[in-house]
């Protein structure tokens, strides 16, 4: 905290004489006094709080004028306010939601696990926009690019399996994605895209779709996810949902090729705590870089001690009426 004007503080000074004077005339004894036929007004209001008492008033009065200066004074406080300015990055997620990502080799499923550790991610971005494509046979946008982070994160919730026709169209899924960000501005683009299959749909093959997103300078990051070997599946049997050990099929060469096309990387994915590493080395390299200007912001302090003063003489004027009984 600061003064802007420090000098008026040189005001406080004037207390002195103030309170010389008071003690001047307390040791004067010039206490008013009045002859009465009757003390009964007065009885029991003397002692030791009423010698006491008598002198709150002063007490007050001499801590409302200290108060005033100090508030003329214009007490302020400074912190230091951060301007950052951030180039950032446009992702697209793009998610197999394929029903084989029902698949329970992760917790408590592959798709669960999938949007778990992806709403974290989200919520790891904050300069950033994000955008999220589901694909099946087919795919579609499910969030366009946005900085919105709740409604990003709402979103990802609502992914489910089985909410278009199944299949694995990796190349549709990574030209839906490149489409949501060819007409970008930004620094850097990048796809992470997660699958758990072979490519055995779509339109457009992912080769194709690898080109189209080194075209447009965009990088994607391919996921395996599935466990080695085999992996616990439900199916529907006469007698309920029971699990049954499926083989894991990822075509990792493909998905090596597109991320070698585009500068991206492969990964794999075996289980919860592999995938999030996953994310998390891939946040560390895409990094959003952030300009910061600091410059001082103020802050007016002289209405705390302004109204500290006012309660002082209310103060003052309540002792006077309520408890010092004086003569008219």
């Amino acid at each position: 905290m600061f003064f802007e004007y420090p000098d008026l503080l040189w005001l406080e000074l004037l207390l002195v004489p103030l309170l010389l004077h008071y003690l001047y005339m307390e040791l004067k004894g010039r206490a008013p006094h009045v002859r009465v036929s009757s003390i009964f007004p007065w009885k029991g209001r003397g002692g030791y709080f009423m010698r006491i008492a008598r002198h709150v008033p002063f007490v007050m009065r001499m801590c409302a004028v200290a108060l005033i200066i100090v508030a003329i004074a214009r007490p302020r406080s400074s912190d230091n306010f951060e301007n950052i300015d951030t180039e950032g990055i446009d992702i697209v997620l793009a998610m197999d939601v394929s029903t084989s990502m029902a698949a329970r080799d992760f917790t408590p499923d592959r798709i669960g696990a999938a949007k778990d550790i992806a709403i974290q991610f989200i919520a790891q971005r904050p300069s950033d926009r994000i955008g999220i494509v589901v694909f099946a046979g087919e795919s579609y946008t499910q969030a366009p690019l946005t900085t919105d982070r709740q409604t990003l994160i709402n979103l990802m919730k609502e992914v489910e399996i089985g909410l278009i026709d199944d299949g694995t169209a990796i190349g549709n899924g990574l030209a839906t994605a490149v489409a949501r960000m060819k007409d970008s501005d930004a620094v850097s683009r990048v796809i992470i895209l997660l699958t758990d299959g072979v490519n055995n749909s779509g339109e457009i093959s992912p080769q194709m779709a690898a080109e189209i997103a080194r075209t447009y300078g965009v990088r994607v990051y391919t996921i395996g996810v599935g466990a080695e070997g085999v992996a616990p599946y439900p199916v529907m049997t006469p007698w309920g949902v029971e699990l049954q050990q499926v083989k894991v099929e990822i075509d990792e060469d493909l998905l090596k090729n597109i991320a070698d096309m585009t500068g991206g990387k492969y990964f794999r994915a075996t289980d919860n705590t592999k995938l999030m590493e996953i994310y998390g080395e891939i946040n560390q390299m895409e990094k959003t870089r952030t300009t910061v200007d600091s410059f001082p912001v103020y802050k007016e302090l002289y209405l705390g001690y302004a109204l500290a003063a006012l309660a002082a003489l209310l103060v003052e004027m309540l002792f006077r009426l309520l408890i010092i009984r004086r003569l008219p």
